[in-house]
């Protein structure tokens, strides 16, 4: 497949990957849909008349829409023909758009000129405790032993539900928040900054597909229609005030400051090619928590670490997505177990993805081992958690024997230092 727009041949964003985001450009600010394209976003509202197909015919709208929270909402052969619709559109030997220089012109915008925003309208955002190796470093840590500590942990796929309102996209600043911790050899809470700032490394999966009834559950063996596609997710976390809070019902203010996502969502068809085993599940799950298929993918992630006054960034971590325990199908299964409804547009969190090598833990508190091993970064300088000033990168691809590339762009913020209080 080779298509007429010309790219590296590392390009995150090859005909082979499209994804779906919303932009703004220089000479508009009307939030429009778009696909990327090498170094360049195809404006789906300009182009909305040549989906022509037999399903999208008729819904040709959804890519005039400011969110993609309507195309979301169909089902998943529409999904596919917009796929199909745009891989024909771009490919080399296709003359539509190649050769309509009034077309182009209007179609295509820079991705370095464009302004990127959250994709969808998210109701609602749970984040899950899915990978194996982070439950059983955090058992080790703070319990003193592995994930049997977690008596429910090999049953369900464990989350809690989010804050939606404050998940921002790339590039949006996260700042340190207040709230109440303990200091160490001290039993008395004391009100303050937040001293123990960490990123987590995960992904999350956008639903998809019309809303379903309260009292509705989907089975794992069924979910795949109702997952759109994956994204980067860094859910900043406040280690110290959430020590103290989360006792006995979870995290709260400790994970409400901000939760950070890329902006290309990249569909379950791109990632496709690149499904691999999944997780060796004992004990056998429950039936609705049960499918046969592979729903694993073998997504390399990185994540940088990059000081205020550094010029280099230093990898401090090397993992991929298929660590992962629990798949987003049955945390989608698990989501609705109780007849919980969905919506376009709700947002499952992976969960913290660690890997079995030093390398390839997914936070600050691993990396560092609660702050008993500090990182030693290309600046000279050393971390054991983040510092005020420091820029987070996450990035995550796939890669086949051809070279060919399926990116998700990158997901980053820096952390600023928190504001005085009156």
């Amino acid at each position: 497949m080779k298509s007429f727009i010309e790219y590296s041949p590392s390009t995150d964003f090859p005909i082979e990957n499209l994804p779906y985001g919303v932009f703004t450009s220089p000479n508009n600010s009307e939030k429009h849909i778009g696909v990327a394209i090498g170094d360049l976003i195809l404006d789906l509202n300009v182009i909305s008349h040549l989906f022509d197909g037999p399903l999208l015919k008729s819904k040709q709208n959804v890519f005039k829409e400011e969110k993609l929270n309507a195309f979301m909402g169909l089902t998943r052969p529409h999904w596919l023909e917009a796929r199909a619709t745009l891989q024909r559109l771009l490919d080399a030997s296709n003359p539509t758009l190649q050769n309509d220089k009034e077309l182009r012109k209007k179609a295509f915008v820079k991705q370095s000129d464009a302004q990127m925003h959250v994709p969808a309208e998210i109701g609602d955002y749970t984040d899950f405790f899915s990978p194996l190796y982070h439950a059983t470093n955090c058992g080790i840590m703070f319990l003193g032993t592995d994930i049997n500590a977690f008596k429910n942990w090999k049953h369900l796929p464990i989350g809690y539900h989010g804050r939606s309102s404050s998940i921002v996209i790339s590039g949006t600043p996260i700042t340190r928040p207040y709230g109440q911790t303990v200091p160490a050899q001290s039993s008395i809470p004391q009100f303050g900054p937040c001293r123990l700032m960490d990123f987590e490394l995960e992904m999350a999966a956008f639903v998809g597909g019309p809303p379903t009834a309260l009292g509705e559950r989907i089975a794992a063996k069924d979910a795949e229609d109702r997952i759109f596609g994956l994204v980067l997710l860094n859910d900043w976390s406040a280690r110290d005030i959430q020590k103290f809070e989360y006792v006995p019902l979870g995290p709260f203010t400790s994970k409400n400051l901000g939760t950070t996502i890329s902006p290309w969502i990249v569909t379950i068809e791109a990632l496709r090619p690149y499904i691999v085993d999944n997780f060796p599940q004992d004990p056998t799950p429950f039936p609705y928590l049960r499918h046969d298929d592979k729903f694993n993918f073998d997504i390399k992630l990185e994540a940088d670490l990059k000081p205020e006054n550094s010029s280099e960034a230093t990898t401090i971590s090397r993992t991929n997505y298929s660590y992962m325990y629990w798949t987003v199908k049955q945390q989608l299964a698990q989501q609705t177990v109780t007849g919980c409804n969905l919506r376009p547009g709700d947002l499952l969190g992976s969960g913290t993805i660690s890997g079995e090598r030093p390398d390839s833990l997914g936070c600050m508190l691993e990396l560092s081992w609660n702050g008993t091993k500090p990182l030693r970064l290309q600046s000279g300088e050393e971390r054991k958690i983040l510092e005020d000033g420091d820029t987070v990168t996450l990035r995550g691809y796939c890669i086949n024997d051809n070279g060919v590339r399926i990116g998700f762009g990158k997901c980053e913020g820096k952390l600023l230092p928190a504001v005085p209080l009156d």
